[in-house]
This record gives structure tokens, C-alpha cells and sequence, in this order.
């Protein structure tokens, strides 16, 4: 299986998206913001960073890059993307996912690591059963997850909801566990299909054992499953 790893302008995870890739064995290659081919890949992924900057909303400008005109027409024929921080960030403006990331609660740069607790969804990429508690760490600035009540109800209704913050004992605190704020605790989100997934939280940083732990490696295991089953 063949990942395409894009480069914005400002990228700066894309490194470690291409390690856990290669790890888990995998192919892996960069893809340029301004290419326009991405024919070859059988998976995207949209790493973290500050594309662009962060000029005017986060993922605003990258958005119209030209190579998220292929990812779009990639997803809308069923092709996998992940977006992963300022990638979900993008997803959310190109309206591959719903919804908005806006500025921390309390207004301040996260970094720690963060329990996620995995809901039944439709999502592609994670397979983990409703209810497994994975450790993953968090850096943004704007982590929290908005949208409107009936979005968040069509959510619900198709299974879109793949992740949400919870204490480390898997439960919700009354006055939310997300520590950015994000509304009903949301880590992680997909479309309907559940081949386009947009999280908060940097799997990719927990996937090699000598450096963080293995709780982000089936982020990238599943997915490459379901290609290798749908291909024989």
C-alpha cells in the first residue's frame, strides 16, 4: 500500500507521517501542495503543521491549493484521506468533513497527551471495537470542534463521530473532557462513507515503540487491510 504524504507550505509533521508509515511497511512518499497528479497512491494524508502560515483561519488558503482539488476528486471516488491536526483543519474548509476548528478554550497552545475514547462509526481508517481507550498526544492552538445542532444530530444518526476526549478512566466529565473545548468532547470525525477522516489528536507520533508507544498504529493498520481485501 502506497500513502501520499502532502506538503503545505508550513508542514512540519510530515516527517513523522512518513516514518510510522514506512515502520507499519508501507510505502510512503511526499506529495507538493501545487501537484495536480496523484494518481499512484492508494491513501492521503494531510499531516499537521501551520500551512500557510495559518493565514486567516487555519487550513483557509491551503484549501485552495491546487492539490486538494485531486484529494477531493480521490475522496469523492471512495479513495482514503486522512487529515490529521491542521489536516482536519483543511478538510473541514474544503467541506470534505463538517463543521469548524476554532481557537482553544482558554485561548492557549496544547500540548500533552490526551485519552481518546473510539465510538462506533462508519469511519474506514480504525477498527478498534466502541469503547477501547487509546493514549494519544494533542499540539494545536485550534482544537475545538463546532458545528451546529442538526449537523451534530446527522452526525450521531450516520456514525460520524470516530473519537471524543474522555478521562482516563473512559468516562465524561459533566463539564467536558476535551481540554480545547471542542463540543460533545469530539477528537475525531469522518464523512458518511467513512473514507474521509479529520482528528485533532497525532497518531502518528505513537507509532513507533522506541520513541512513544503503538496506540496510533491502527490508525494506518486498518486502512490497509480493507485496501487489501477489497484488491484480492
Amino acid at each position: 500500500m502506497k500513502f501520499g504524504v502532502v506538503i503545505f507550505p508550513g508542514s512540519n509533521c510530515e516527517q513523522d507521517v512518513i516514518h510510522a508509515v514506512r515502520l507499519l511497511g508501507h510505502e510512503a512518499s511526499f506529495v507538493w501542495h501545487g501537484d495536480t497528479d496523484i494518481s499512484g497512491f492508494d491513501a492521503m494524508v494531510l499531516p499537521g503543521g501551520f500551512s500557510y502560515g495559518d493565514y486567516i483561519r487555519t487550513g483557509a488558503v491551503a484549501r485552495f491549493s491546487p492539490v486538494m482539488a485531486e484529494v477531493a476528486r480521490f475522496a469523492e471516488k471512495g479513495g482514503p484521506v486522512i487529515g490529521i491536526c491542521n489536516g482536519f483543519q483543511i478538510l473541514c474548509e474544503a467541506h470534505l468533513l463538517p463543521g469548524a476548528l476554532l481557537r482553544n478554550q482558554g485561548l492557549k497552545f496544547l500540548c500533552e497527551t490526551v485519552t481518546l475514547r473510539v465510538e462506533a462509526s462508519a469511519c474506514q481508517w480504525l477498527d478498534l471495537p466502541e469503547g477501547t481507550l487509546v493514549r494519544v498526544p494533542i499540539n494545536h492552538n485550534e482544537g475545538n470542534y463546532i458545528c451546529d445542532a442538526e449537523t451534530l444530530a446527522h452526525m450521531e444518526a450516520k456514525g460520524q463521530i470516530v473519537l471524543r476526549y474522555c478521562e482516563a478512566d473512559g468516562s465524561r466529565s459533566a463539564s467536558g473532557s476535551a481540554p480545547n473545548g471542542a463540543l460533545d468532547d469530539i477528537a475525531g470525525i469522518c464523512n458518511e462513507a467513512g473514507n474521509v477522516f479529520g482528528l485533532m489528536p497525532h497518531p502518528e507520533r505513537v507509532c513507533d515503540p522506541a520513541v512513544g508507544g503503538t496506540d496510533g498504529q491502527a490508525f494506518f493498520t486498518a486502512i490497509a487491510r480493507r485496501l487489501s481485501e477489497v484488491a484480492s
